[in-house]
């Protein structure tokens, strides 16, 4: 986990990269969508380039967040194979880019000016010395906190706005016999999780010289401590069969009445709007206890491998353009649950929960609280973050102490930084 991904792509053959041939007019596309809300949203992309007269080929790779995916990718760009683009997103665009393998979008980021249209926090992780190396999708919320109003109904509970609030309902639900909390035992969706709960206890400062600067001394204070006391206590509300379970089959345990609540990014909600739910009535989403002045985000995003054929590349450039199309931004960001990465596009087809995580992602960009998500690749190095998972992951499924928890981390952290 420490090495970065120039050490992973080593090997990597420059002459054999450009030397594949793509079929005239097609893009091979990576991806992670693979569960029905995202299946859904990048369909739609798919009969946009098709409508155009190109053709798309998918390579789909399931499972844990992207990290399959990007084992796929780093193999197929060592045997010299990559595809002509793939879903990659925060510093990785960054070490792809500096290798070289990259196609300057600086031609489509002009004739469709997406300097003003895309915000600054986001076109600056899409750019490379400057240039447009990637096209950003959408922007998520991950400090989404799910919630089924029948359960808690049933039970008796009030939707929490505390940690203490929050166990209190846990309390009441378990009592009448169902499920708190819907968990998904991956050591990417502990890290989500865990990570909303930095925003909750500590504060916007404790989060950024955290998940973002990786300070040392704060990752071993006394308010880690506590995030991982919380951390801790949150497991006794989650079932037996949370280890290996995939975040859609959790969310569908929300769906079903299952379970009350189930921490994850609004990438759910698609699963809800694939389900026929309708929020305010199905379902609520609530901000995580602590964190509704904060707005951690996540931003997908693709990169372009260079290509020598011609046809490819207008297949290429016609895929970057219509990312960033009003038109691809709404029907996408419906299915998908997100919002839209640019502005300037109409509220009407969204419903409450998109419109409040709008207008949160606005204001948090002036107010300081809109941060980077450091579980979904968008804060820290592959390195440093790796080295998170490990300790976070190892925590919560042994008895080790909260107060070795954070000692652990700041240690993790340090020579992972080496």
């Amino acid at each position: 986990m420490k090495r970065t991904m120039k050490s992973v792509i080593a090997a990597l053959s420059m002459i054999a990269l450009f030397a594949f041939n793509a079929a005239a007019g097609e893009v091979e596309v990576l991806h992670w969508w693979t569960s029905g809300g995202e299946a859904a949203a990048v369909q739609e992309l798919k009969k946009m380039l098709q409508n155009e007269g190109h053709t798309w080929k998918d390579f789909a790779v399931a499972g844990g967040a992207g990290a399959n995916a990007m084992t796929a990718l780093k193999s197929r760009a060592v045997s010299g194979n990559p595809p002509t683009a793939a879903q990659v997103k925060g510093p990785q665009i960054q070490e792809w880019a500096d290798l070289g393998v990259l196609t300057n979008l600086d031609d489509v980021a002009q004739a469709e000016n997406w300097d003003p249209l895309v915000p600054k926090v986001v076109a600056d992780i899409m750019k490379f010395n400057g240039q447009w190396v990637a096209v950003p999708v959408n922007v998520h919320r991950i400090n989404w906190m799910w919630c089924n109003p029948e359960v808690f109904r049933k039970a008796g509970a009030k939707y929490p706005q505390t940690w203490d609030e929050f166990f209190a309902a846990c309390e009441k639900i378990q009592k009448a016999g169902m499920i708190p909390v819907a968990f998904g035992g991956q050591p990417w969706q502990e890290a989500t999780a865990w990570e909303s709960i930095v925003a909750g206890v500590g504060g916007t400062d404790f989060y950024i010289k955290t998940m973002v600067r990786a300070d040392e001394p704060s990752l071993a204070s006394d308010t880690m401590v506590k995030v991982f006391e919380i951390f801790r206590k949150i497991k006794k509300y989650t079932d037996k069969n949370a280890p290996g379970r995939d975040w859609n089959l959790a969310t569908a345990m929300v769906i079903k009445g299952e379970a009350g609540m189930q921490f994850m990014g609004d990438w759910a909600k698609g699963e809800f709007t694939a389900a026929g739910k309708v929020p305010g009535k199905d379902y609520d989403a609530l901000t995580v206890p602590g964190t509704a002045d904060a707005f951690l985000f996540n931003v997908d995003s693709f990169i372009m491998f260079e290509v020598k054929d011609a046809e490819a590349k207008k297949a290429q450039k016609a895929m970057a353009r219509l990312i960033l199309s009003p038109d691809f931004q709404i029907v996408f960001n419906v299915n998908k649950g997100s919002i839209p990465v640019r502005s300037g596009i109409a509220e009407e087809p969204f419903d409450a929960v998109a419109l409040k995580s709008m207008q949160d992602f606005a204001a948090t960009a002036r107010t300081g609280g809109l941060m980077p998500s450091m579980a979904h690749e968008m804060a820290v190095s592959p390195a440093v973050r790796g080295a998170m998972f490990d300790v976070v992951t190892n925590f919560y499924n042994s008895s080790m102490s909260p107060q070795d928890a954070a000692q652990k981390l700041a240690m993790a952290v340090k020579e992972a930084k080496m």
